[in-house]
Formats: structure tokens, C-alpha cells, sequence
């Protein structure tokens, strides 16, 4: 701290125990604001139940559309697979018809 001209010890002592006192002040209790209303416990119970019971609800309806989705995608595949399967069937006919042809053609020369 620099010493200021014409600066007394005395000023010094008034003002750090101004800065002692506006410490302090901030630790003292501030006084409570009443409550503007009566506090309504089984309301505030019964808004967070019911809160509850709706995000139950809305997680239920997300899990039971994600089985039907994976219902839905399983039949799609299984679909899927039985018209690749058909189709390999149908070209391996298609093959044996054209062997069948080719053998009778080489079996008439």
C-alpha cells in the first residue's frame, strides 16, 4: 500500500476497519422472505406421481413400437430370404430345362 501525502495513521485505521466491517456484512444472516402461500405437499406429490406415471407410459410405448419395429424388419428378411431362395430356385429349373433342351438337341444329331 502506497502512502498517499498528507495520509494519516488514522485514516488508515477508519478505512480497514470499513473494509473489515463490509467483509463481514456479507456473512450476516439476510433476512427470509414468508411465503407467499400456503405450501401444497400432496400436490407437489401428486404432480411428480403423475409426471412419473407419464414417462412410464411414454418409455412402455417407445419399447413396445421398437419390438413391433423389429417385428416388422424380421418378416421383411425372412420375406426377403424366401424370394432369393425362390428366385436361385427358379434359375437352377431354368438351367435344368436348358440342359434338358441342349441334351435332346445333341441327342437328335
Amino acid at each position: 500500500m502506497a502512502n498517499r501525502p498528507h495520509d494519516h495513521f488514522a485514516d488508515r485505521l477508519s478505512t480497514a476497519a470499513a473494509a473489515r466491517s463490509a467483509l463481514t456484512a456479507a456473512f450476516k444472516p439476510k433476512p427470509a422472505q414468508p411465503a407467499t402461500g400456503p405450501i401444497d405437499r400432496a400436490g407437489e406429490r401428486a404432480a411428480r406421481l403423475e409426471q412419473v406415471r407419464d414417462e412410464r407410459a411414454k418409455a412402455k410405448a417407445a419399447r413396445k413400437a421398437a419390438t413391433l419395429a423389429d417385428q416388422e424388419a424380421a418378416a421383411l428378411s425372412a420375406k426377403r430370404d424366401d424370394r432369393k431362395e425362390r428366385k436361385a430356385l427358379s434359375a437352377t429349373e431354368a438351367k435344368a430345362k436348358r440342359d434338358a433342351r441342349y441334351a435332346a438337341r445333341q441327342a437328335r444329331r
